[in-house]
């Protein structure tokens, strides 16, 4: 017996389905191992904060 066209389409979105949400996961698991190597790259610290020093600023006399 052959199987409808309802049968089939349904089947090709499931799959689809299924690859999407294979492909998003890995997605989510790149972008988290990414982000995992940046804060190991920055031992903790804030990336905004890089390279700004505690007290004393420097004058600046063009104001």
């Amino acid at each position: 017996m052959a199987k409808s066209k309802a049968t089939f389409e349904k089947m090709q979105r499931e799959k689809f389905k299924r690859q999407k949400k294979r492909e998003k996961l890995q997605k989510k698991e790149e972008r988290k191992s990414e982000r995992d190597d940046l804060d190991l790259e920055l031992d903790g610290g804030d990336p905004d904060l890089a390279g700004i020093v505690a007290g004393p600023q420097p004058i600046n006399e063009g104001w």
